[in-house]
């Protein structure tokens, strides 16, 4: 579905424009994903609340900073797979792609 590495930060956000096995368009129409930003909302929300609370336990309630930057590293350090997974989510929630594992959809 991407043309890059996840971490190759010039190309993770690089998608194909169809598939190269099966040739499933992925551009459904145009904006598409614009709400998959929602669910990388989400994925960030669970990024923050389980740092969070790791930090909490693990470091006995440190200061807000031990907080902020904590979850700031995480969240960027995660954001490419969360922007992958977002809009693999979002297109198989709302797109109508089904995953049957033989290479065709």
């Amino acid at each position: 579905m991407f043309s890059h590495k996840p971490y190759n930060l010039s190309g993770y956000d690089k998608m194909f424009h169809a598939c190269p096995q099966c040739g499933l368009v992925y551009d459904i129409e145009p904006g598409f994903y614009t709400g998959a930003m929602y669910v990388s909302y989400a994925f960030s929300m669970i990024i923050f609340i389980v740092v969070g609370i790791a930090l909490y336990i693990f470091f006995n309630d440190p200061s807000v900073w031990v907080y902020t930057s904590g979850t700031f590293l995480c969240t960027l350090i995660l954001y490419p797979l969360s922007f992958r997974y977002s809009r693999v989510l979002y297109l198989h929630l709302f797109g109508g792609i089904r995953y049957r594992g033989d290479g065709a959809d």
